[in-house]
């Protein structure tokens, strides 16, 4: 075998920060369970303050600093032996209101390893895994994962892109969430306006009853179980999907409900992940997270369902309004971006 040694050396490099990086996601995980960066973040501490402060073994706490310092997530000044972390590194590891904050993608990983088998049989058979076939930290890590960036993009930036929306908010709308998963989403604009009526809608029953939850003290909003097809109601003047239209089975056909379920001059606020038209355009690290997510929770998804059309979490712009159009949307334009969201305005 010859081999290229230049060639070897970069891709051996690749390989062990690779190693690296899937070790320490475990140990991000536990970091965050234990508050450990919480505790960091408050101010610069020895491995043995951090353990007090926390209720840990000092000895595991050294060691797991070390590795949070290796991987650049906390910071390590020598003539101190101490560690702390930058404004930065709070904002992503130890700040859950944060607009980065990123623990919440971490916190999706185990899921991920623990369904390794059945998703082996999946390739085996080419059939889907719904989300109850997966581990509970799925839905609670995916959810956790996109609550930052509808916090900090959607009252603020996203639903203002909208010709028309927000007035019809603010004087009081009827407006049903699709996919809503745990209802963070939903919850969001319903907060945000009190005049408007909101209707959460998950075909997940575990993921629905964690939305109900946390509904204490919001009256204009409720949650029901049912498909996307074919969920109860009419006259919407918004409907809302987020990062759901990809996982579907049927997407056209939810479309073309959804499409039959607003009012005339209604609009479809469609949020996905951000994404070119072609598979070179997606190569880079967020189309690689997403690819590497699709793989494991979004395709598997889709083809666990009816028709199963697996769109697949990296669709492009292009593709999704295909999909519209074939539902009965004839006005599809790109309203907003985010780092990791396409936002697309659709009306009939």
């Amino acid at each position: 075998m010859n081999l290229d040694e230049t060639r070897l050396e970069q891709l051996l490099g690749l390989v062990v920060n690779e190693l690296g990086a899937a070790s320490n996601a475990a140990l991000v995980v536990l970091g965050d369970r234990l508050g450990l960066f919480r505790a960091l973040a408050e101010r610069p501490m020895t491995s043995g303050e951090l353990a007090d402060r926390t209720g840990t073994h000092e000895r595991y706490v050294r060691e797991w600093l070390s590795a949070q310092a290796a991987s650049g997530f906390v910071s390590y000044d020598a003539t101190n032996d101490t560690f702390s972390m930058t404004p930065e590194q709070k904002a992503v590891f130890a700040d859950e209101n944060s607009p980065v904050a990123m623990v919440g993608g971490f916190s999706l990983l185990p899921a991920v390893y623990h369904d390794e088998p059945r998703l082996a049989e999946a390739f085996r058979t080419g059939k889907g895994l719904r989300w109850s076939d997966h581990c509970n930290c799925m839905s609670c890590g995916v959810d956790r994962f996109f609550r930052p960036g509808y916090r900090a993009h959607l009252i603020a930036e996203w639903l203002p892109a909208l010709g028309g929306v927000v007035e019809k908010l603010e004087r009081g709308a009827k407006v049903a969430d699709v996919g809503c998963g745990h209802g963070y989403s939903t919850r969001l604009m319903a907060e945000a306006f009190p005049n408007s009526d909101f209707i959460g809608i998950d075909y997940d029953e575990a993921s629905i009853g964690c939305a109900r939850s946390e509904t204490s003290g919001v009256r204009n909003l409720r949650y029901e179980v049912a498909k996307a097809q074919d969920f109860a109601g009419s006259g919407f003047d918004l409907v809302t999907m987020f990062d759901a239209l990809h996982d579907m089975g049927d997407p056209v056909g939810a479309a073309r409900h959804i499409r039959s379920a607003l009012k005339d001059d209604g609009t479809l606020m469609l949020v996905e992940p951000a994404a070119g038209d072609s598979l070179a355009d997606n190569l880079n690290p967020v189309g690689r997270v997403y690819y590497a997510g699709s793989t494991h929770i979004c395709l598997p998804t889709s083809l666990s369902q009816d028709v199963g059309l697996g769109l697949g979490a990296q669709a492009g712009e292009k593709r999704i309004a295909q999909v519209l159009r074939q539902g009965g949307f004839s006005q599809i334009a790109k309203a907003a971006g985010s780092p990791f969201n396409m936002i697309l305005e659709a009306r009939p």
